[in-house]
């Protein structure tokens, strides 16, 4: 490998970077890019509201827990030199509800640092009240909080607004972290970008609802280990029930034919061949 392949790959050596996160955030919006910046060198703490674990989400499916490296409320946004808010449709709705969490981010902003927000992570941009004056994109559906927010919205993949970077959904991970290497490396936007629109108009909304390649069915979810048990215990309960009622009903047959044949030995009982001529 030579220098420039070797100081590609660690462009981001040096650099700790915080990831905000809670239970519910997209788990691809957080496992590709904290791939990605781990492998450029960068340091990434996980930081959310509890300590322990917490769990990600497959858009609308359950995914797999992570283990969170410090609570937001006893970080110091001082330690970091960039962050990250993955999306999804729970995490950054308990965010914005947590005065440690927009206390983080506001602190991160006051200090000019790099912020990376994905799909509906601007939400908390917005409770912070930091999104008036900014270019931004997000998942369509949450368009209408941004804009009314005093932002620019664009229906773009990925935007860039000085030291705000946004992504659109998770198909545009890919593009985001593309994007996010040079950003959190600390490489100046080039004229294209949001930052520099005169006009300052959003997009319009959406016409049709979006949805992400090939999630169309994942509304039908798995059943949880505690809801197979509980069918596999209905089961048993049906099972046991069945051969219950067989042998009870075997029970009364065999009653009966003993009661017939006790019935037949009576003394004084005549039978056909007695009574015959």
């Amino acid at each position: 490998m030579d220098n420039s392949q070797r100081d590609s790959t660690a462009v981001l050596t040096g650099r700790r970077v915080a990831v905000l996160a809670a239970d519910g955030f997209e788990q691809a919006e957080l496992d590709t890019p904290v791939a990605a910046l781990k492998a450029a060198g960068a340091d990434v703490a996980v930081l959310a509201l509890r300590a322990g674990r917490i769990r990600g989400m497959h858009v609308h499916q359950s995914g797999e827990l992570l283990r969170v490296d410090k609570t937001i409320a006893t970080a110091n946004a001082a330690d970091y030199d960039a962050l990250l808010v993955p999306g999804g449709y729970i995490s950054p709705d308990l965010l914005r509800q947590s005065g440690p969490a927009r206390l983080f981010l506001r602190e991160v902003y006051a200090l000019g640092k790099p912020i990376a927000l994905m799909s509906q992570a601007p939400l908390l941009l917005v409770s912070c009240g930091l999104a008036g004056g900014r270019t931004l994109t997000s998942w369509p559906g949450v368009r209408d909080d941004i804009v009314n927010a005093g932002a620019t919205w664009r229906n773009q993949a990925v935007v860039r607004d000085g030291n705000l970077l946004s992504s659109k959904g998770p198909q545009d991970t890919a593009a985001l972290v593309q994007a996010l290497l040079p950003f959190f490396a600390g490489e100046s936007a080039v004229d294209a970008d949001a930052g520099v629109d005169a006009e300052r108009q959003s997009d319009p909304p959406r016409e049709e609802p979006s949805e992400p390649a090939d999630q169309s069915l994942r509304w039908l979810s798995a059943p949880s280990i505690g809801t197979m048990l509980s069918l596999a215990l209905l089961g048993v309960g049906v099972v046991a029930a069945n051969r219950g009622m067989r042998k009870k009903r075997a029970g009364e047959r065999a009653d009966e034919r003993t009661e017939e044949r006790a019935d037949s030995a009576q003394p004084g009982t005549t039978s056909a061949a007695d009574t015959a001529p």
